[in-house]
């Protein structure tokens, strides 16, 4: 049987996660190549990959900040990013379009979350669209507002979890 492994993103992921990314956002809301690349290279403990069969099929990815600003374009490259914040912010979650639907995100959004705790952050916020929402809502987060950012042209919301 196939389980499902996760561990910290590697330089050599950079390909196969960016292919994720690129299949999975739509416009230009997907991270870029480079940016990728300097999120796995400037905090990798913040970079969990989740692999099927020796395989990634997903990936969170997120940094740290003292003082949260969801719409912080800048953030998005790690500007400002401070791996002993208390605030974790994440900017991607995503599966391969290939093996959505199978309950992936909630197994790879409770091991991020655990690791997470186990590393003393206070909490948890990330951005989503509106059809995302209520999905997040059962992972444990509360919805904060409607995001001022329009990243990729699109309308998003804030949520946060407390850990």
């Amino acid at each position: 049987m196939n389980t499902l492994t996760f561990r910290q993103a590697r330089p050599a992921d950079v390909a196969r996660c960016h292919h994720i990314e690129i299949t999975s956002y739509e416009g230009d809301e997907a991270a870029t190549e480079a940016r990728i690349a300097t999120r796995i290279a400037e905090y990798p403990e913040g970079f969990l990959v989740m692999e099927l069969a020796g395989d990634i099929i997903g990936f969170i990815n997120s940094g740290c900040a003292h003082e949260v600003v969801m719409s912080d374009e800048e953030f998005k490259q790690l500007v400002g990013h401070d791996a002993a914040a208390p605030n974790v912010i994440i900017m991607s979650v995503v599966i391969d379009p290939a093996h959505q639907g199978k309950g992936y995100a909630t197994a790879l959004m409770e091991t991020f979350v655990q690791q997470m705790r186990e590393r003393g952050k206070r909490t948890i916020h990330l951005m989503c669209k509106d059809r995302h929402v209520d999905l997040y809502k059962r992972f444990g987060y509360r919805y904060v507002r409607p995001s001022a950012s329009d990243h990729g042209g699109m309308a998003w919301h804030e949520m946060l979890m407390a850990l």
